[in-house]
């Protein structure tokens, strides 16, 4: 295996971090939204939304590289109060981080790039002096749920319901520590 490290996104990224997010995408999660809403998406500036998620201040996005490779990406940083108060919308206790997406694309899977992003992002959060993290995924994603339980969160019983134009999907918000090692 080549070389696998995590980088800090640039604002020349975007382009690539937009086709990986379609194609990860549209292999996963057309089932779940449908194939109009994918359709919706491909025709998205994700290139111009990446630019600017680059570059928003609160905000880190992290590429995962194998090689000459870019294949895959997270967004992480301090929590907004909507995402993390209680399912009553009383505000948490805490400050937590959000990981608000975390993409690795399909080919490139059970390599360890998904860890090794959380790890990062895990570490630049806690670095900024939050202990805890905090992610949504649909409900019946259940590689993603894994992965998470496998780092340690869990399900911390709030859920939201969305609407995908032709439906709803439920997510589910899962809660763990930012002290995370990688291991071999």
């Amino acid at each position: 295996m080549s070389a696998a490290e995590v980088r800090p996104a640039n604002p020349s990224d975007a382009a690539e971090i937009a086709r990986i997010q379609r194609l990860t995408w549209r292999a996963a999660y057309a089932d779940l939204l449908g194939a109009e809403a994918i359709d919706e998406f491909e025709k998205a500036d994700l290139e111009g939304t990446w630019a600017e998620t680059i570059e928003y201040p609160d905000s880190r996005v992290y590429l995962a590289t194998e090689g000459s490779f870019t294949v895959g990406y997270c967004v992480a940083g301090p929590a907004p109060q909507d995402e993390a108060a209680a399912a009553d919308g009383s505000p948490p206790e805490d400050a937590p981080g959000l990981i608000a997406s975390l993409v690795v694309e399909p080919r490139w899977g059970r390599r360890g790039h998904a860890g090794r992003l959380l790890a990062t992002a895990a570490a630049e959060l806690r670095a900024n002096g939050l202990n805890r993290g905090i992610t949504w995924v649909a409900q019946s994603d259940h590689a993603t749920l894994g992965f998470y339980r496998r780092a340690g969160w869990s399900p911390d019983g709030t859920v939201r319901t969305l609407d995908t134009g032709r439906g709803t999907l439920r997510e589910v918000r899962l809660t763990g520590t930012l002290d995370l090692e990688l291991t071999h």
